[in-house]
Formats: C-alpha cells, sequence, structure tokens
C-alpha cells in the first residue's frame, strides 16, 4: 500500500499561478523520477519538478526531492484546491512558494552582445551538431541573423517537429535560436521575431516542446539558460563552462542541440 505525502512547494511563476487558475480537469502527461508534467483542457502544461531540476517558465519547484512514481502513475487523478495540488497519493502545497520570473534581463544582454560574442567565439569546444538537414539549420539561422521573417518563418515550419523524442532536435535548435534572437535584436524586433516564429512552429509538434518554444516567445528560459547568460556577462571561462554543461545535461540531446541553435546564431552574427 502507498503511503499519502504532503510536500510544500519551493517556487513558482506567474504562468504556474494562472495554470492552476484557470484549469478544471487537468491529467498527469508524461511521468518521470524526477518530473511530473501535467495537461489541462486547453493544452497547456505546467511541470512538478524536484530541486534537481530547479526553475523553469512553467515549473512548480518541489522543496526537496520525491520520487513521483513511488506515488503517482499516469493514471493518477489530480485535483487543484485552493493552495494545493493533489495529484494521487501526493499533495503539493503552494500557500507559501517564491515567485520567479522566467525573464531574463534582455535589455542587459542586448547592450553586452559584443562581449558575449567575444566570450562564445572563445570557447574551446563547440556544441554538436544536431543531426538535421544542414540546410534547413543554414537558412533558419541566416534568416533570424538578418532579420528576414518570411524566411524565418518558412524555415521553421520545417524544423518544427523534426526528430524524435518529446521535444525533437529541430524545435530544440529553434528554441535556442530564439533565445540568441532576444540578446542579438533590439526588444521591439526580438519580440515580433519570437512571436511569429512560435506562432508558427508550436502547432507544428508536441505538447511539451510546443509550451517551451512559446515560452522562448515570450522571452521566458528556464534557470539554467539565465545562469549561462550570467555568466557569459562576468566573463569567467570557468563558469561559463559549468553553465554549458548544465545545459549539455537538459535531455538526451535537448541542452546541446538549444545550444547549437543558440551560439549558431552568434557565430553567423559576428561573420557579417
Amino acid at each position: 500500500m502507498r503511503m499519502m505525502q504532503r510536500i510544500k512547494a519551493l517556487s513558482l511563476t506567474c504562468n504556474v499561478k494562472d495554470w492552476l487558475a484557470n484549469s478544471d480537469h487537468p491529467r498527469i502527461l508524461h511521468l518521470f523520477d524526477n518530473v511530473c508534467n501535467l495537461i489541462n483542457e486547453h493544452s497547456e502544461i505546467l511541470s512538478i519538478v524536484t530541486p534537481q531540476i530547479g526553475n523553469g517558465p512553467f515549473n512548480l519547484v518541489l522543496e526537496k526531492d520525491v520520487l513521483f512514481s513511488r506515488y503517482l502513475s499516469l493514471e493518477s487523478q489530480t485535483f487543484i484546491f485552493p493552495a494545493q495540488l493533489k495529484l494521487g497519493d501526493l499533495t503539493v502545497q503552494t500557500v507559501n512558494a517564491n515567485c520567479w520570473s522566467p525573464i531574463p534581463d534582455w535589455e542587459t544582454l542586448h547592450a553586452k552582445r559584443a562581449e558575449i560574442l567575444d566570450q562564445l567565439l572563445s570557447l574551446p569546444v563547440n556544441p554538436l551538431q544536431p543531426s538535421l538537414p544542414t540546410q534547413f539549420l543554414s537558412t533558419f539561422s541566416t534568416a533570424m541573423i538578418v532579420p528576414d521573417l518570411t524566411t524565418s518563418l518558412a524555415a521553421a515550419k520545417q524544423l518544427a517537429g523534426l526528430g524524435q523524442g518529446l521535444t525533437p532536435a529541430g524545435d530544440d535548435f529553434i528554441l535556442g535560436a530564439i533565445l540568441a534572437a532576444w540578446i542579438i535584436h533590439p526588444p521591439k524586433v526580438a519580440r515580433n521575431l519570437a512571436e511569429e516564429i512560435m506562432n508558427v512552429a508550436a502547432p507544428l509538434t508536441t505538447s511539451l516542446s510546443a509550451a517551451w518554444l512559446r515560452s522562448a516567445g515570450r522571452g521566458e528560459a528556464g534557470i539554467q539558460w539565465h545562469e549561462f547568460f550570467e555568466s557569459l556577462i562576468s566573463g569567467d571561462p570557468a563558469s561559463i563552462q559549468k553553465s554549458m554543461d548544465k545545459i549539455f545535461a537538459i535531455g538526451e540531446t535537448s541542452g546541446a542541440d538549444a545550444l547549437t541553435g543558440f551560439t549558431r546564431l552568434f557565430a553567423g552574427q559576428g561573420n557579417r
């Protein structure tokens, strides 16, 4: 017999607050050791994660580690109550959770884009190339740098959903490129480019990958990317490598593919 477990939430975002307020019939979509993804009737994702995973645009972070499979199954019932979320034998209390902002300081990063480019060009190790058609990557990257919205959208449609897994490689590459665009381009240009790409790419892929693309389209990023950006500004090589390693550790190749999209845009900008 499984035991009931009550646990407090450490942090969440405004997106999570909205999800909890606007969801009536959520269900468990994916179940892993450190992550439980929920999806509501609007096809919106909420990720309940352990501290090891940390903050993200749609993450509800627990205050301590828990093995989700010990208390849940894909068939477990999910109920939302004021200040708490009940999933099978697990109850999460959200009342005192800290609110974390997933939006980096894009204005500061844009102002320091030349220094960031220098840091990236000096890296001794480049991310692995995704197993995707080279012409799609080149066309998309070049169009994003110019920026050429029409060509960017056409190339994004070809990349979206391309590859295997819950977040296909094509989507991960797009995500990294969008995050780079927020730094390379002025805010208005970056926002328009990111939103338009998100609008065409998100409907063509998985629910989870679409959630990440929509977040990037809003200028949001996970904690690992925040730390990476901070390290690039600091200019400390050891800190940069450490933060990159954390991104590389995301999924089997998701982090590497996203980092490739990010660095490819910067490298292309440097060649202009």
